[in-house]
């Protein structure tokens, strides 16, 4: 019991912390705690530091108003949490919408559906960039008017009402229409976090001494196009589409992959010497 409680001890972090944070956010509402109030998009830590999605400041930039300095100071903490250290990790380690995608991957795999449908993952990028030229033509935050996450989030907060439909229709999508489909290929939040997390610190490390080519990283992955060195060479995962949610880690028996610091500045020198 032990053993396979350590061999997932990613999992259980990952779901420990996002039970906290929900847990948090729901006692900052109902029961006045300081610790954490607010939401995904604007939240404050401890009653003093402010917490800002910085993908929903921009929407709020293009859009005409103007942002706060709360909110902007705000903004700021996260792009340094998450793009200089964690890289995507919000989409696995706090956003809820990851136990959702997770439940759905599990069903279609109970279920043997097989999906047929076959999608780019750089759609989400356009649809980023499609939810900034919203906001300024109609004027308000577009994504954020309509953000699933948001949704799923307020709705376990404060009730879902019609909410929950969006979220069933999500999750039938993911099981048998696209795996992963909204997370993986649709989602302009998850898209930004890996625009941000480029030369984010914390990376995941392949070796290749000891890898024994079992391919079992694969068949846990979500993002597998960033799997491209298994097998080949050792090294970090260089793609910051990678949500350092250790599904890999855990899988690999061969202790082939696990997590490592790298200096952004070493990267940057590198892709400079290159060009």
């Amino acid at each position: 019991m032990t053993l396979k409680i350590n061999k997932y001890k990613y999992l259980v972090a990952r779901r420990s912390i996002q039970i906290t944070v929900l847990g948090l956010f729901l006692a900052g509402n109902y029961l006045g705690w300081e610790v954490l109030r607010g939401n995904y998009s604007s939240a404050r830590l401890f009653g003093t530091v402010p917490l800002s999605d910085p993908y929903a400041i921009l929407q709020i930039l293009a859009s005409g108003f103007i942002a706060s300095t709360d909110v902007l100071l705000g903004g700021i903490i996260i792009l340094v949490i998450y793009g200089l250290v964690n890289g995507r990790m919000f989409c696995s380690w706090i956003c809820l919408f990851n136990i959702v995608a997770d439940t759905a991957i599990w069903s279609n795999k109970r279920l043997g559906i097989t999906t047929q449908l076959r999608l780019s993952r750089k759609i989400r990028y356009g649809i980023l960039v499609l939810s900034l030229i919203l906001s300024a033509i109609i004027g308000i935050s577009a994504f954020e008017a309509i953000s699933p996450v948001s949704i799923l989030h307020r709705g376990l907060i404060f009730g879902f009402g019609a909410g929950w439909a969006v979220i069933l229709a999500i999750f039938l999508f993911d099981v048998a229409v696209v795996k992963y489909g909204w997370c993986g290929h649709l989602c302009p939040l998850g898209a930004f976090y890996s625009f941000i997390g480029r030369f984010s610190v914390l990376k995941v490390k392949h070796s290749k001494e000891k890898c024994t080519d079992c391919l079992k990283c694969f068949d846990v992955c979500h993002e597998v196009q960033v799997l491209d060195i298994i097998g080949k060479k050792t090294g970090i995962i260089q793609s910051s589409e990678c949500t350092n949610c250790a599904r890999c880690i855990e899988a690999c028996d061969d202790e082939a992959l696990f997590f490592t610091l790298r200096s952004p500045l070493k990267q940057t020198t590198k892709k400079k010497q290159l060009s």
